[in-house]
This record gives structure tokens, sequence and C-alpha cells, in this order.
């Protein structure tokens, strides 16, 4: 199926709705952080920041390998690594927090 927009045109096949999902995830990680620090009145990164990042980073690493984009490819592999990294970091902490005991219990 051709998509003309006026200013760009593309055939819309599985690997574009493929790249623009992984975009949507991309995007709603910003959406999320400033929904955040709205709320408390300062910047913070909230978890879900990070499962986004991953999401989109991996679907538009997937988008970047089919298109066999170098620039893309590096740009997207190294975000993938960075997130999870931080979620690694995150998921540690929490096991930390869980293993403290209680002692009011």
């Amino acid at each position: 199926m051709n998509v003309d927009l006026g200013f760009v045109s593309f055939d819309l096949t599985t690997w574009v709705i493929i790249g623009f999902v992984g975009q949507f995830f991309f995007s709603m990680r910003f959406i999320i952080q400033w929904l955040a620090s709205e709320k408390v009145r300062k910047s913070i990164v909230p978890t879900a920041f990070w499962y986004f990042s991953l999401l989109g980073g991996m679907t538009l690493l997937a988008y970047a390998l089919h298109k066999q984009d170098p620039v893309f490819i590096l740009g997207q592999g190294l975000g993938v690594f960075i997130y999870l990294r931080n979620i690694y970091f995150l998921v540690r902490e929490r096991k930390s927090v869980e293993e403290i005991p209680n002692p009011q219990n």
C-alpha cells in the first residue's frame, strides 16, 4: 500500500509498521518521564522510562538491521545495552531492598 502525505511518500510494509511501533514505544518514554516529573515538580526518571526505552530500542534495532543502516544499528545497539544495564541496576536495587529485614515484624 502506497501512502502519499504530500511531502513524503512511502510503501506501508510490515517493516514500516514495525518502525512506527518502535518509534511509538521510544516516544512514550519521554511522555512518561514528563508526566512523572510534573507530578512531583522535579525531574525524575521512572522505571517505566527504561522499559519503554528497551522496547523502543529493540524494535528500532530490528528495523535498522532490516534496513541495513550501520549508523542506526550502532546507535540503537548501544542504547539497548544502556537500557538493559539500567534495568539491571533497578532490579538489583529492588532485590537488595527486599532482603533488608523489617524490624517491625
